[in-house]
C-alpha cells in the first residue's frame, strides 16, 4: 500500500527541519517550514513511478512552493527511475523525485530545483490552513478508503466527547471546539440534535462516532494503524 511509503517520506522530511503531515486537501503529504510564510512542500506517493504520479504532482503544483514524487525503488532497478526520459520530465517540471528502499532508505533521485508554475494563493493558504488547524497526525498520507481525520472532523469529534456527559450551548463548547457554533448547526455528519435554542444533545450516530474514533485517539492515530484501515 501508498501508506507504506508514508513513515519514510515523514522522517525524511522531518530530518531537514519540516512539519509533516499526511493527507492535506487532497496531497498526500503536506510539509511546512518554521518560516512566515512557511515554505510549503507537497509529496504524492505511489507504489511505482508512472505517468499517473505526474500527473497527480502537476495538479498540486500551483499550492506549493515544492513538489516531490515518491516511489519504491525497482526491485530489479529497471524501474522508470532509471529512465532518463522520466527524470528530464521531472527536471523540466521542477519536480523532486524521491525513492525508497525495502528497508525504508529514501534517496534522492532528482532536487526539486526549477522555476515552479505561477501560485493559486487560496490552495496555497488552505493547505496551510489545515496543515495548523489538524491536531497531530492522524492520517497517513497515501490512504484511499478510509475517512480521513480533518481539523473539522476533529472538533467535531470534540463537540461529541464533550456531549456524552448532556446538554450543551455552542458557548459551552468553544475551549474544545472553537467552531462549535458552525458545526453543530451545520450538523454534516448527523452526530447532533437541536433540543431546544441553543441547546444540542448528541445522537446515536454521535455515539458510533466516539466508538469508531475515541477521542484520545484523534490526534494520535498510529502509521501503522492507518495502514491496516
Amino acid at each position: 500500500m501508498e501508506t507504506t511509503l508514508y513513515q519514510p517520506i515523514k522522517n525524511f522530511l522531518e530530518a531537514r527541519g519540516y512539519s509533516v503531515k499526511g493527507e492535506i486537501g487532497g496531497c498526500d503529504i503536506v510539509a511546512l517550514s518554521d518560516d512566515e510564510p512557511p515554505l510549503v512542500v507537497i509529496c504524492e506517493l505511489k507504489l511505482s513511478f508512472n505517468l499517473e504520479l505526474i500527473l497527480q504532482a502537476v495538479d498540486r503544483a500551483a499550492a506549493g512552493d515544492e513538489v516531490w514524487i515518491a516511489a519504491r525503488v525497482s526491485a530489479k532497478g529497471k524501474g522508470r527511475e532509471s529512465d532518463r526520459r522520466f527524470r528530464d520530465l521531472c527536471r523540466r517540471l521542477g519536480f523532486g523525485v524521491l525513492a525508497v528502499a525495502d528497508n525504508g532508505m529514501v534517496d534522492v533521485i532528482l532536487a526539486a530545483s526549477a522555476v515552479m508554475p505561477r501560485k493559486n494563493n487560496r490552495k496555497r493558504s488552505r493547505l496551510i490552513g489545515e496543515h495548523r488547524r489538524r491536531k497531530g497526525d492522524p492520517t497517513a498520507g497515501g490512504v484511499t478508503r478510509s475517512p480521513i481525520m480533518t481539523a473539522y472532523r476533529q472538533q467535531a469529534l470534540a463537540c461529541a466527547a464533550a456531549l456524552q456527559n448532556g446538554q450543551l450551548r455552542p458557548r459551552d463548547l468553544r475551549a474544545v471546539a472553537p467552531d462549535a457554533a458552525k458545526i453543530l448547526l451545520s450538523n454534516v455528519y448527523g452526530w447532533f440534535e437541536r433540543i431546544d435554542r441553543g441547546i444540542y444533545a448528541l445522537t446515536e450516530l454521535g455515539v458510533e462516532a466516539l466508538r469508531r474514533w475515541p477521542p484520545s485517539e484523534t490526534a494520535t492515530t498510529s502509521i501503522a494503524e492507518a495502514t491496516e484501515a
